[in-house]
């Protein structure tokens, strides 16, 4: 059992999926793309866990962990159960 990080590959990803990088250390935000993380050669057959837990942060004198987050491309649906 895993969670959707083990469950998907890279290759899985549509091409317009975003995903959210977000350092744990000085809280830095990064989008990346299936197209990002497929620059380097065979990185399309990892699963998304392992690229979570090789990602570290650009920044200046950070090199903190990143953590993984899915960016949703659909709209946010308003709760309107109940209403008449």
């Amino acid at each position: 059992m895993g969670n959707w990080k083990t469950k998907y590959k890279v290759g899985d990803l549509s091409d317009d999926q975003k995903l959210e990088m977000i350092c744990k250390k000085c809280s830095r935000l990064v989008y990346i793309t299936k197209a990002t993380i497929c620059t380097a050669r065979g990185r399309e057959q990892l699963y998304l866990d392992e690229i979570e837990n090789r990602a570290r942060c650009k920044a200046q004198s950070c090199r903190g962990r990143m953590r993984m987050a899915m960016y949703r491309l659909d709209e946010m649906s308003s709760f309107v159960g109940g209403m008449a």
